[in-house]
């Protein structure tokens, strides 16, 4: 559970910055080379490098090199594991909540 835990905050954490998010957005169209991504983002390679290394260790992107250029692409893992989070604070609130609205209904009767 720990370590569920601290692979959750580091998803959300790379998840809490704009360029990191821009990145995921693109990486969602498919496989992209860090020089293509670094081109909108007016950042220096240097830059999105750090950005990507984040964002592989949290599970949402992977990189290869092939010769002289490395690829990006979506991972699926980091963001399983933040839809499973959330799906199970979801059902939480939902199951309290429906519990409220039972209460709050033989309150009326």
């Amino acid at each position: 559970m720990r370590n569920t835990k601290a692979n959750i905050g580091r998803v959300f954490h790379a998840l809490g910055d704009p360029t990191r998010r821009a990145i995921v957005e693109k990486l969602s169209q498919g496989p992209v080379s860090v020089s293509r991504l670094a081109g909108p983002l007016a950042i220096t390679l240097t830059a999105v490098a750090q950005h990507l290394q984040l964002l592989e260790e949290s599970g949402l992107v992977h990189t290869e090199k092939v010769g002289r250029v490395r690829t990006c692409r979506l991972e699926t893992a980091g963001l399983s594991l933040a839809e499973q989070w959330i799906g199970e604070r979801r059902s939480l609130w939902e199951c309290r909540l429906d519990r409220l609205g039972h209460l709050l209904a033989e309150e009326e009767e």
